[in-house]
């Protein structure tokens, strides 16, 4: 609404913040309404929680710990979070004393991963301990992942023996699988319990759970049998046997199932949590929708960076080091120029066709950018299906065809324009293209059909390609498709030029 609303301390003023969640859970931008009591009181305007950061500040700067900790109250994880990343250093520690213990390792899983690093170091044992143990395991072991080996030896030696136990379990399983993010915090209910009995174990429960909303019947010896939801399990009888409720297809999730997988059962499934169990069926954690979004946004970031020709990191863009930045683009950058370096040696094998008709040099960046281009349309189009599971390994014959089609069609439709220019500069006299204008259009014409083909082709195959090689398809950057398609099309160009202009202009 354009108001600015100064937080002063609630003693003095009675200000007080009350969550408002209607908010963006891609951006976690949770907002926050104002509200001032005292008689007459004045709607509510509603504050971004970004926009805080100076409110805090001042009750910061004003040594008003009262003050502060009542506003961080009523605020959300995810608002404290987002004013920490651009709070000073020293700020962010005041700001996590004054939280409670399991609200302080709440806020600091919201925040980026170097972040945490740098908080971790600036806090004392003791505060790095309570901070800690204060975390769901799976964000836990998702911070020792990042943190250098002698901090995370530090930090294994003081957790807890129950933290440490279940840390240890998912340290356990490598990298990139189910079994490295899951969570060991759920409910678990025996079938031959009644429903009066599950409800009343699950009020007395002290256990920290990451939700309630799927409940998981496990026999005697810990496998998984189904799962149930809370809401089913409150409609049901309450003498009715948790065994004998109605039962949905049971899913779950290999320990050792890679993190793209997961992602796709979660929308194949549409399922807010999903059971990671090992190879004998036994209940090991669940993954959590929140999670799924989490690892299909580093899935997809990482997969835009390489279709871009740019190395995937951890960290935004905004906190890369420019030595980094430099790192990330160059390596690429590089191996693209080297590729580009073979257009000039095609050029020069061509040295005599373009000193004979130099208006051909007129029509390279017209007939090899046409190339690139629609290559690297085709190779967006089947990176992305392929990502989303819409063509299988056995597809590249249908893609082929429908590819070469396409780019028969488009080629040809491109090669008429650039035939309809040569011909209309020539007939008002805007360039002379030696007496010959309808033999240049004409090898105009057919170089881009056959460029424009083979961009297609050559940016739908090598996904497929990569993928057989166990290689991302996302590797056949745009970049990559354009520099092949430079080269081969150039050749394509001179090669046509020769045969159609040889005996006239050549």
């Amino acid at each position: 609404m354009g108001h600015r609303v100064r937080l002063a301390p609630p003693r003095s003023v009675g200000l007080k913040l009350k969550p408002n969640l209607n908010c963006d859970r891609n951006r976690r931008s949770v907002r926050s309404s104002t509200h001032i009591n005292h008689p007459g009181q004045l709607p509510c305007l509603t504050v971004l929680g970004h926009l805080l950061q100076v409110e805090v500040e001042d009750l910061i700067a004003q040594r008003d710990w009262v003050g502060l900790r009542s506003a961080l109250n009523d605020l959300n994880d995810p608002d404290i979070a987002e004013i920490l990343t651009d709070l000073p250093s020293d700020d962010e520690g005041v700001i996590f004393r004054l939280l409670s213990r399991d609200r302080a390792g709440a806020v600091f899983s919201y925040l980026p991963v170097e972040q945490q690093a740098e908080l971790i170091a600036s806090l004392s044992s003791e505060q790095m301990l309570e901070l800690v143990n204060a975390m769901t395991p799976d964000d836990r072991v998702s911070l020792l992942d990042d943190l250098p080996a002698e901090v995370t030896r530090r930090i294994l030696d003081s957790l807890s023996p129950q933290a440490l136990a279940a840390t240890r379990t998912l340290l356990g399983y490598p990298e990139g699988t189910a079994g490295h993010v899951m969570t060991p915090e759920y409910i678990s209910l025996s079938p031959g319990m009644t429903v009066a009995e599950a409800l009343d174990s699950i009020r007395r429960s002290e256990r920290r759970v990451e939700t309630l909303n799927v409940l998981y019947v496990v026999d005697a010896t810990g496998a998984l049998l189904f799962d149930v939801r809370l809401g089913l399990l409150v409609r049901a009888d309450p003498n009715a046997l948790v065994g004998d409720l109605e039962q949905a297809t049971l899913v779950s999730i290999p320990a050792r199932t890679d993190l793209p997988e997961v992602v796709r059962l979660f929308k194949r499934y549409d399922r807010s949590a999903l059971a990671v169990v090992d190879e004998r069926g036994h209940m090991l954690g669940i993954i959590t929708v929140d999670d799924a979004l989490d690892i299909s946004q580093t899935e997809d970031t990482e997969t835009q960076l390489r279709f871009g020709g740019v190395q995937a990191v951890d960290t935004p863009y905004s906190r890369t080091p420019f030595w980094q930045l430099l790192r990330q683009r160059g390596v690429w950058l590089s191996v693209l120029f080297f590729g580009e370096m073979l257009t000039a040696t095609a050029m020069s094998h061509f040295e005599m066709e373009l000193a004979s008709a130099v208006m051909l040099a007129m029509f390279i960046p017209l007939v090899i950018s046409s190339g690139g281009n629609t290559g690297s349309q085709a190779a967006t189009l089947v990176v992305r299906a392929i990502a989303l599971g819409e063509l299988p390994g056995t597809a590249w014959r249908r893609v082929f065809l429908r590819e070469l089609g396409t780019g028969a069609v488009l080629g040809s439709w491109l090669g008429s324009l650039g035939f309809i220019r040569v011909v209309v500069w020539q007939s008002f006299g805007w360039y002379d293209y030696g007496g010959h204008p309808y033999l240049v259009a004409t090898v105009v014409w057919i170089s881009l059909v056959c460029v424009v083909c083979l961009g297609t082709i050559a940016g739908s195959m090598l996904p497929f390609l990569l993928r057989a090689l166990r290689i991302d398809p996302a590797t056949s950057s745009a970049p990559a498709v354009s520099t092949l398609v430079d080269v081969t099309g150039l050749v394509i160009y001179f090669l046509v030029a020769k045969v159609i202009l040889t005996g006239t202009l050549l």
